[in-house]
């Protein structure tokens, strides 16, 4: 493309953010709320240092604080350039628009005070808002669990056709991947902490220089900073970074999410095969360029897809975390700026979907019934067989016989095709005149889910509505937006 002809369109533009995900987790991994944080942690710095007793004025506190927000990015840029470093960038520029404040910013601190406690922030944030919309999928998936609970369809095993179980209890096995991971990330929640204040190999040097040799008033300084910014506690001991197995933990738990998503999106593509679920889809939707007839499950399919990406991370997050040399080694930086913030970016996406999928799940009815009706003859066998020992017949007689007509049934339908007429074969033969008048009510398929509906009923109760009762308040949050394309 000749120069001055789609200038605009010539940079990569990363499909996470501008196509998939939503504006709340892109936020999060903004420069915006990168920078700002930055921001705040110096004032959280500085205040603490304050009480603590170092000479910091209240205008000079009141000057970081009204500049928090007021971030000149060119001129930061422009310092980052000049310095080679961006943290000595963004002092300069802070300390452009607070000048009386520029001689205490930083104090004390190294870049990684600044860098691996925003990363803190935001892996919260984003941990966070992961919680909420996975327990709003939880909630949607419970609505279609019971409005199905008791619709029989077949159970597949090895993708056979096998014990009837119900289009709700099937959702549950999905329900309770995703009830597994938010144990996860709840517990990731409430016992992450922040890196604090440790200084540039982890002994807090710098600050016991500050404090005149006064350990007490460090150890004060690290709660103080971590309590303005949130956090119950500081990681105990450090190198320079906080150690890398956190966020291979993080990663993990994400992944867990990718994997219960991606279970359940296949199985949402291989029943769509069979026509017996439809994806949502909207009224000028195309499902194919050349096959106008077709609605393909596309946001199941973007789901794998997705979910196999993020399953990827936590492999390269487990490289960095074990080749972390001593105190520190700068190979974590470039790639922690691309495994993490495309991590949770996936991951958003992908419950974001799982929402819209679960919330627009057409079952047919219909032609899960024909599906099961075309399979049930054959599992009804043993209770037809019972029926008539009780009443008088030969076991060993009517067993050869329904191996016979089950065979010649089995042939009409896997070589002519046509439909299971193992019933009628049976209604016509004497030796099973004792269940003649009462086949049809043996061969409901109600009969066959077991406890299926039962454990649909003590799962919502016992394990499912705990969690959305805890969680009110977040089902009640609307999602800023959601399934774009």
């Amino acid at each position: 493309v000749p120069d001055g002809v789609l200038d605009a369109h010539k940079k990569y533009s990363h499909p996470l953010v501008d196509r998939y995900a939503s504006t709340e987790m892109s936020y999060v991994w903004s420069p915006a709320c990168k920078f700002t944080t930055w921001r705040k942690l110096w004032l959280a710095l500085a205040v603490s240092e304050q009480e603590l007793g170092i000479e910091i004025t209240d205008s000079q506190i009141k000057e970081l604080e009204e500049n928090v927000n007021n971030i000149d990015f060119d001129k930061a840029n422009e310092y980052e350039k000049k310095f080679r470093h961006d943290v000595m960038g963004h002092v300069h520029a802070y300390g452009d628009v607070a000048p009386t404040a520029m001689p205490i910013i930083h104090l004390g601190a190294t870049s990684c005070f600044i860098g691996d406690n925003t990363d803190c922030v935001q892996l919260k944030k984003a941990l966070e808002l992961t919680r909420r919309k996975l327990v709003k999928v939880i909630g949607t998936l419970k609505a279609f669990a019971m409005k199905y609970y008791n619709l029989p369809t077949l159970g597949f095993t090895h993708y056979q056709a096998a014990q009837l179980t119900t289009v709700g209890k099937r959702a549950t096995l999905w329900m309770q991947d995703l009830l597994l991971d938010l144990d996860k990330l709840e517990r990731e929640i409430d016992t992450l902490p922040m890196r604090g204040v440790k200084g540039t190999t982890g002994t807090q040097a710098s600050f016991l220089e500050l404090f005149n040799g006064d350990h007490g008033k460090v150890k004060e300084l690290n709660a103080k900073v971590c309590k303005i910014m949130g956090f119950k506690k500081a990681i105990p001991v450090s190198g320079q970074t906080y150690t890398r197995k956190i966020d291979y933990h993080i990663l993990t738990i994400l992944s867990g999410i990718s994997q219960s998503a991606y279970k359940m999106c296949g199985d949402i593509r291989l029943l769509a095969n069979l026509k017996e679920v439809e994806e949502p889809f909207a009224k000028n939707q195309i499902g194919s360029s050349a096959m106008a007839y077709k609605r393909n499950p596309m946001r199941s399919e973007r789901v794998c897809s997705i979910a196999r990406y993020v399953m990827s991370l936590p492999a390269a997050a487990a490289g960095t975390a074990s080749s972390q040399w001593f105190e520190r080694t700068l190979d974590d930086s470039a790639i922690r700026r691309i495994y993490l913030p495309e991590g949770f970016l996936g991951v958003d996406v992908i419950l974001n979907l799982l929402e819209n999928i679960s919330n627009g799940l057409h079952v047919w009815p219909e032609v899960v019934n024909k599906h099961v009706m075309e399979e049930l003859p054959f599992m009804s066998t043993e209770v037809i067989l019972m029926e008539c020992v009780k009443a008088g017949g030969d076991r060993q007689e009517l067993h050869e016989a329904i191996r016979v007509h089950s065979m010649a049934a089995g042939a009409v339908v896997k070589g002519e095709g046509k439909p299971n007429d193992l019933m009628e074969r049976i209604s016509k033969d004497e030796l099973f005149k004792a269940v003649h008048d009462k086949l049809d009510d043996l061969v409901k398929p109600i009969l066959f889910v077991g406890r299926a509906v039962e454990q649909v009923g003590e799962f919502m109760e016992e394990e499912v509505d705990p969690v959305l009762s805890k969680y009110e308040d977040l089902l009640k949050v609307e999602n800023k937006d959601g399934v774009n394309v």
